[in-house]
């Protein structure tokens, strides 16, 4: 076993993301300058994407690292009958969920009831699809929504902070089942859409636009929000949550809906481009 995953076992994954919240949201300014200045070089953001473009004018690293993009940066497909990418990033796997089983990595599989923590609400992805994007430290780092949907409920599910890097994920069994995440259910118009933002080490936080900050606290046990009647509908191509750090984002859907043909593992993907077809 490579050095890098025996540490993902050893690392106190809650520790360190704590002190990575509060690093991340010190304003002094040598520091949060210094720390974006490193991220845009290292990773080559494009600033120009940016609503805010100047590095310097950020008040946190935070703030720098859950930036808007300016207006026009990213659009939704034209087809009505598209199904959306729901962030930045690059496909990590993607396909059809067989027999209730998501595909990981070469020889790493995970169950839709594991990933989302509860059997009843997974029966519906048994043979549906699903699509795994992850987020590198360069992009934009808020989710959007697929497809217009009404929220159910969402379930807050305990778990390690797992590196949701592309080496720990060919190398952790069952990684995204058992990661911290936030698993968000809605209700469209072909049936039921899941959303589930998946945390990583480092990563010092969920929020989502209904009720703020989700992760931390980090969850000892299982927490359940029932959001039936409460009118919270989110459009498609709107803002639903963000990382406060980057991470990962599994996309599931029923039968009845196809993927786009044209989409591979490991290709770079842009929020709003087709994801599926209803």
């Amino acid at each position: 076993m490579r050095p890098a995953v025996v540490l993902q076992y050893l690392l106190p994954h809650r520790l360190l993301s704590r002190l990575a919240l509060y690093a991340a949201r010190w304003r002094w300014r040598p520091w949060k300058d210094a720390l974006i200045g490193m991220v845009v070089r290292r990773f080559g953001v494009d600033m120009s994407e940016a609503a805010q473009p100047d590095p310097r004018a950020y008040p946190s690293f935070n703030a720098f690292f859950t930036r808007a993009l300016r207006a026009g940066a990213r659009v939704a497909d034209p087809d009505p009958h598209a199904l959306l990418m729901p962030a930045d990033g690059r496909i990590s796997q993607l396909g059809q969920i067989d027999s209730g089983r998501i595909f990981q990595a070469k020889g790493q599989s995970y169950s839709a009831t594991e990933l989302l923590g509860d059997e009843a609400t997974a029966a519906p992805f048994a043979d549906g699809w699903f699509a795994t994007v992850y987020l590198s430290p360069r992009d934009y780092h808020r989710v959007h929504m697929p497809w217009t949907g009404t929220l159910r409920e969402t379930l807050h599910v305990p778990g390690r902070i797992f590196s949701v890097a592309p080496f720990a994920v060919q190398a952790i069994p069952r990684l995204f089942a058992r990661n911290e995440r936030l698993v968000c259910h809605f209700d469209t118009e072909f049936g039921p859409l899941c959303v589930v933002m998946v945390g990583a080490i480092l990563v010092s936080g969920v929020e989502t636009v209904w009720s703020g900050v989700e992760i931390p606290k980090y969850a000892s046990r299982p927490v359940r929000k029932d959001w039936r009647g409460k009118g919270i509908v989110i459009e498609r191509f709107a803002e639903m949550a963000r990382f406060n750090y980057g991470s990962t984002v599994v996309v599931l859907l029923p039968r009845g809906v196809s993927l786009d043909t044209s989409l591979a593992t490991g290709q770079a993907v842009r929020l709003g481009q087709r994801l599926g077809n209803i």
